[in-house]
């Protein structure tokens, strides 16, 4: 089995809550990369962004992941944009085990409409927003992923099954 897993996807597809469980089973230290650079920083992603702009934030995800990749027996959640950055992607592709997480724009909107910590999607249009988003991102998740899982409509512990399923634990409790 390897040693850390990362799991990288769009918004709303789960990451962190499957993450947590992911970790619970495996016996493993769970990570969110974005409440890291909250705790790091004192402050929230949307004011990051406010007064740094997306750049600011960017860099200094990069400067968590390469850390946080790093880490042996991990389960880390990343961003939904962590992929853009090609360090990123080739720290997580290199260094664990990549599950990337698909979920349709129809779900990610539906899981992330009332959520205001969603810098990206502060815009008229959150469904074009976020197809844009996927539309760009989809081929670098699926570039580094190991394992690719669709979770629509799937609840936190099939999904959690199936990937222990997929990694050898065969889904044992």
């Amino acid at each position: 089995m390897p040693g850390s897993f990362f799991l990288v996807g769009p918004m709303g597809a789960g990451k962190s809550t499957i993450g947590r469980q992911l970790a619970r089973q495996l016996g493993l230290r769970f990570v969110d990369s974005d409440r890291e650079i909250e705790e790091r920083t004192g402050v929230d992603i949307p004011l990051i962004f406010e007064l740094e702009g997306e750049a600011g934030f960017r860099a200094r995800e990069k400067a968590v992941i390469d850390e946080l990749s790093a880490r042996p027996g991990i389960v880390l959640a990343t961003g939904g944009g962590a992929i853009l950055d090609t360090d990123n992607r080739r720290h997580l592709g290199s260094r664990g085990y990549v599950i990337y997480l698909h979920t349709s724009v129809d779900q990610q909107l539906a899981r992330t409409e009332r959520d205001r910590n969603r810098p990206l999607l502060q815009t008229a249009d959150p469904r074009g927003r976020l197809q844009q988003l996927m539309d760009e991102r989809e081929p670098l998740y699926r570039e580094i992923a190991d394992l690719v899982i669709d979770t629509d409509g799937c609840r936190i512990r099939d999904v959690v099954h199936r990937i222990l399923a997929e990694v050898g634990d065969g889904g044992s409790e």
